[in-house]
């Protein structure tokens, strides 16, 4: 692979590492300051957990049980006490752990799951966007601490440019779509969860066609993946992590800190989002924190323990598991929405 020469890229550590420690053994020893960073990030889940069950008891006026199928089903119509819903914790606690070794996976499998199982889109994207900012930066920093990547701001490496194009671009991309989408347009779910599954099945063709390659470094096709990513990120909760990803892997951006300039950018990307929700509650939109006690438990040990996976196994291994998790994350996506597909093909 090309790379520009005399200067740092960021992504050289991460191959330091791995010929300087060549046993998954070596690789897999935590120092006493890693160790340390787990319980700081750990404590500070703790304390959004706190917050999340006062968010769930819906304290505000914009905050309301949304009558949803699952909410109905449940018998929580009307109720403002917050709760644990464990199979929810589960399946976020797996898709965390996966978006955050292999750069995707949280909102693109839990939100057309969660909808599908019953949950109004406006009990599922905010939250997501809300616990991804949060893993997403958690995980950046990690990642850098663990050596898949190096930040380096002054001055600044290609990996750390990157995280800055990624970020503004997909910011500005999601907020416009959270608006055109759920305010402006306010599009029936099916064609959110439609779009995304369409998009997905054509990376995962890509990712496949590019594993076995090291390509050409092209760092301008980042700008497009970033603004596909972000409306993707905006418009359904999921979607940004295979495109920002797999666009990285086809820019010519190594596995490893690709995954890690994903999950740095995806937290900013979801601030943007995050902050676009809360002036729609200005102007009526309501929000539904039921499950984001849940969320918060399920990705507290995800987002901090997955970037240790993506050290310890060799990038050999993760050029390969990238490509193949995104097509099952594409085939798992249309299989969901493929009910729809068909009453709407028939009607």
């Amino acid at each position: 692979m090309a790379e520009q020469v005399g200067k740092k890229m960021g992504w050289e550590v991460a191959r330091e590492v791995e010929a300087a420690q060549p046993t998954i053994g070596e690789r897999a020893k935590v120092s006493g300051e890693q160790l340390r960073s787990f319980i700081k990030y750990i404590v500070i889940f703790g304390v959004l957990f706190i917050i999340a069950c006062w968010l769930a008891g819906n304290p505000f006026e914009f905050t309301q049980r949304i009558p949803s199928e699952y909410v109905k089903k449940a018998g929580l119509v009307g109720t403002d006490s917050w709760t644990i819903v464990w199979w929810v914790v589960l399946m976020c606690a797996f898709f965390e752990y996966m978006d955050s070794a292999g750069g995707m996976g949280y909102g693109t499998a839990l939100s057309p799951l969660l909808m599908v199982a019953g949950f109004d889109p406006t009990q599922v994207v905010p939250l997501i966007m809300i616990t991804e900012t949060f893993t997403g930066l958690i995980s950046g920093f990690i990642h850098g601490e663990f050596e898949n990547v190096e930040w380096k701001w002054w001055p600044m490496n290609e990996t750390t440019r990157l995280v800055v194009v990624v970020a503004i671009t997909g910011m500005l991309a999601s907020a416009i779509s959270v608006t055109a989408v759920y305010k402006v347009l306010q599009l029936h779910k099916f064609w959110v969860k439609f779009y995304v599954a369409i998009l997905l099945i054509v990376m995962a063709v890509c990712s496949v066609m590019t594993a076995k390659t090291y390509l050409k470094y092209r760092p301008g096709l980042m700008w497009i993946f970033a603004a596909v990513g972000g409306f993707n990120k905006g418009v359904g909760g999921g979607g940004y992590g295979p495109v920002i990803t797999v666009g990285g892997l086809l820019s010519g951006v190594p596995v490893k800190s690709m995954v890690a300039v994903t999950s740095y950018a995806e937290g900013f990307t979801s601030l943007a989002a995050v902050i676009t929700w809360f002036v729609l509650l200005s102007t009526g939109t309501v929000i539904d924190y039921l499950l984001l006690p849940s969320f918060v438990i399920g990705t507290v040990v995800a987002a901090v323990g997955a970037p240790y996976t993506t050290r310890v196994l060799p990038e050999k291994f993760w050029r390969w598991v990238v490509p193949i998790y995104c097509c099952f994350l594409a085939a798992y996506t249309f299989y969901k929405i493929w009910p729809d597909v068909q009453k709407r093909l028939l009607s």
